[in-house]
């Protein structure tokens, strides 16, 4: 069971309008539900799905969904084969950074199935927490689809529908530390949802005002306790320590962690490449970085010009500044820009970077054609009066006078 996380339960802001959502973190088991059939708690299913879940973040798609397919020949009016076979099919969008449209139909469609079963459940038995749970799953993941490709108005739908249900599924908490994952993000996240996400201005009036630090506690709680959430809870975890939160050393641990266990998975060894460049681990980033390369070069899925990006420009990186090997880093940037231009990632980042340096090394190399191009590029993609601007713009300037 969850360890115990000890914190105030949020009081509704009485100066909305709309009805407030309190996630409070209760954990005590509701009396009197029936949870004979509920295949989220059952250990039989959790020991059988052990391999499964594994596979999903190892990116053995196939292997997962024979699984879940067996499954859902068992319980076939179950939402739970159909959520994890919809869950398989976010991770096939994860390493694109989900722009990859690829597969939003079967992934939109799991989920929606997963819904219809869910919906069914809920109406036979108003106590089957259950259900709750995987209708609040179902409709945020759908509602996170929908929010990326800017489809507002089902954005809005699923997440009133997702509010709706976690609300409800609250009742749960002492029942598993599953059902605490969601209420952990929406407490962590509302109120960057509210500054990142401003076309989803209807459904905001619904949203709890949050609260970070509690968030923070139940994520680290399900991340410990989970069985089916617990992989999805670090990555949040991860991404937070680093990207929202700044505790790289809190993070670093967590990356590395996970891109030990799942090796094959190509979003979380690039993140974990890019925190330990971060942090000057230059041994284990280069490690990683050719291992990711060699990856993308025998077809692993889920490896491509996005990894590939990032492991070039770090290698690249290492070749410039470690090992002094401008011939060697002059090719790793080469390819990063490749990369990038394969993944139409060519406004910033490791793109102008990488420009910039081949402009740099270019000029060391007594390669002044080659340098102006490169620094006319940067000139091109970098914010005005930038460090990379005004450094393109003083060497074609001083270019001109000669």
């Amino acid at each position: 069971m969850m360890l115990a996380l000890q914190a105030q339960a949020q009081q509704p802001d009485t100066a909305r309008a709309a009805r407030q959502i309190e996630l409070s973190n209760v954990d005590v088991a509701p009396a009197a539900v029936d949870i004979s059939g509920w295949l989220l708690l059952d250990k039989d299913i959790q020991t059988e799905l052990e391999g499964a879940v594994y596979n999903i973040y190892n990116f053995k798609h196939d292997k997962a969904e024979r699984q879940f397919r067996s499954l859902r020949r068992r319980y076939p009016n179950h939402p739970m084969p159909y959520f994890l076979l919809g869950l398989t099919t976010w991770w096939k969008i994860m390493p694109s950074n989900i722009t990859n449209e690829q597969y939003d139909k079967v992934f939109l469609a799991y989920m929606d199935t997963a819904v219809t079963k869910g919906e069914a459940l809920y109406k036979a038995d108003k106590k089957n927490y259950e259900a709750c749970f995987f209708l609040s799953a179902a409709y945020g993941f759908a509602a996170r689809l929908n929010a990326e490709r800017h489809n507002w108005s089902k954005a809005t739908f699923a997440s009133k529908h997702a509010l709706d249900y976690l609300e409800k599924s609250r009742e749960a908490n002492g029942l598993s530390p599953e059902f605490l994952f969601g209420q952990a993000l929406i407490n962590y996240y509302a109120p960057w949802i509210s500054e990142n996400y401003p076309l989803l201005k209807p459904v905001l009036l619904f949203f709890p005002k949050g609260n970070k630090q509690l968030g923070l506690s139940q994520l680290r709680g399900v991340a410990a306790n989970g069985f089916y959430t617990a992989p999805e809870a670090k990555v949040f975890l991860m991404k937070i320590l680093q990207n929202q939160e700044n505790k790289p050393a809190e993070a670093l641990p967590l990356a590395q962690a996970m891109a030990t266990q799942y090796p094959d998975n190509g979003y979380l060894q690039r993140f974990y490449a890019l925190m330990s460049y971060q942090v000057g681990d230059l041994r284990e980033c280069e490690r990683v970085s050719r291992d990711i390369l060699d990856k993308i070069n025998r077809g692993l899925p889920g490896y491509e010009g996005i990894s590939g990006r990032y492991a070039t420009f770090f290698l690249g990186s290492l070749m410039q500044n470690q090992y002094k090997d401008l011939d060697k880093a002059r090719e790793y940037y080469q390819r990063c820009v490749v990369f990038a231009e394969s993944t139409n990632d060519t406004k910033q980042g490791f793109y102008l970077y990488a420009l910039l340096n081949l402009a740099r090394i270019s000029d060391k190399q007594k390669m002044p054609a080659d340098a102006i191009r490169y620094y006319k590029e940067v000139q091109q993609k970098a914010e005005r009066k930038s460090e990379a601007y005004n450094e393109a713009q003083a060497y074609l300037k001083k270019q001109k006078k000669r």
